[in-house]
């Protein structure tokens, strides 16, 4: 029989969940199991590998220590890799038993979190052990809990032997309802290598700057077969410019579908509008044709875009504030 423990507290050395696992682990090797214990803290940039460890074992303890708020981003993180790279068939037949010890508030819904996760992954699981602990020697120095934590070991290790059958649960009909929209049928020996790519991050790197290459590319070739518009919203801009005294300000539009950026040069009673590279800009926005379409013809205005997340901006809020005052988009044009 093997057991493994994944730990996913932080390894400080008063944890009273490391006192726990400690102690489960001396009884279940006493009774001749073979216990792997894994430090989550210290193989955090291999977590998604980890389900692979799931194959040889017929049971896992998850421990954790609840800090301040929930399981902690280790055990999530373990937890999520499982859902997404574990082989489920395998995990349906491993025993699962939560150790969750609070220094502050919030073991026992710890305790149910990983219940539930593991139900839902479609595992079985045991009757856990959860408990306020404010200082570790409370239970170095109490038999009496130290005693239950030893029947909890033992009665795990019976579980186990005896293959103890559970009850269907409403989170397994869950999970089966799950994988029917999510599930991207891989087989195991391939979400195990996926799992590898994705825990490697030199590999994961170079995939987006070959994404980024060939979105580049393919924007090239486009923008060669297709002659791009640099008179487009050029003449809208110069009919709304209406001058204002101690307005100056230079503005970069970079439209999404378009390869060059729009120039907007305010300059008091002056007013230059063209695509191309200018010198210091004050204001960068980067927006849809849509978004800047919209804005021309009096819908919205740069500020309510913003405002709206529709359009990005980097630079002087108050500059671009500035920018509506002297282009009034809603008014009819100068002349008319």
């Amino acid at each position: 029989m093997k057991i493994n423990i994944y730990y996913g507290g932080r390894g400080l050395m008063d944890d009273p969940t490391l006192f726990v696992i400690n102690k489960m682990k001396e009884v279940l090797e006493e009774l001749r199991v073979t216990v792997e214990q894994f430090q989550l803290y210290e193989l955090k940039n291999s977590i998604t590998t980890l389900p692979q460890s799931l194959k040889s074992a017929d049971g896992v303890i998850l421990a954790t220590t609840v800090e301040w708020y929930g399981i902690g981003g280790y055990m999530q993180q373990f937890l999520d890799s499982c859902w997404l790279y574990g082989d489920k068939e395998k995990i349906s037949r491993i025993y699962m038993l939560p150790v969750v010890m609070s220094t502050t508030y919030g073991e026992r819904d710890g305790k149910l979190n990983l219940t539930t996760a593991w139900e839902i992954l479609g595992g079985l699981p045991c009757e856990g052990i959860c408990g306020y602990i404010a200082d570790t020697s409370i239970l170095e120095e109490n038999e009496e809990y130290i005693r239950i934590i030893e029947k909890k070991a033992e009665n795990l290790y019976r579980t186990i032997n005896q293959k103890m059958a559970c009850l269907p649960t409403s989170n397994q009909a869950v999970k089966q309802k799950i994988a029917i929209t999510k599930n991207i049928n891989f087989t195991p020996q391939e979400s195990e290598q996926l799992s590898q790519y994705v825990s490697d991050d030199t590999y994961v790197q170079r995939q987006k700057a070959d994404i980024q290459e060939l979105a580049s590319m393919f924007r090239d070739m486009m923008g060669s077969s297709e002659k791009e518009d640099t008179t487009e919203f050029l003449k809208d801009i110069q009919e709304h410019f209406k001058p204002q005294p101690g307005i100056a300000g230079n503005y970069k539009l970079i439209i999404e579908e378009k390869k060059t950026p729009l120039i907007v040069e305010v300059n008091g009673g002056g007013l230059q509008c063209y695509y191309g590279e200018g010198g210091r800009i004050d204001v960068e926005m980067q927006m849809t044709r849509e978004v800047l379409g919209d804005i021309v013809s009096g819908k919205n205005t740069f500020q309510s875009s913003f405002m709206a997340g529709d359009m990005k901006m980097k630079g002087d809020f108050k500059v671009l504030r500035a920018l509506d005052q002297v282009l009034v988009f809603g008014a009819k044009p100068a002349g008319m």
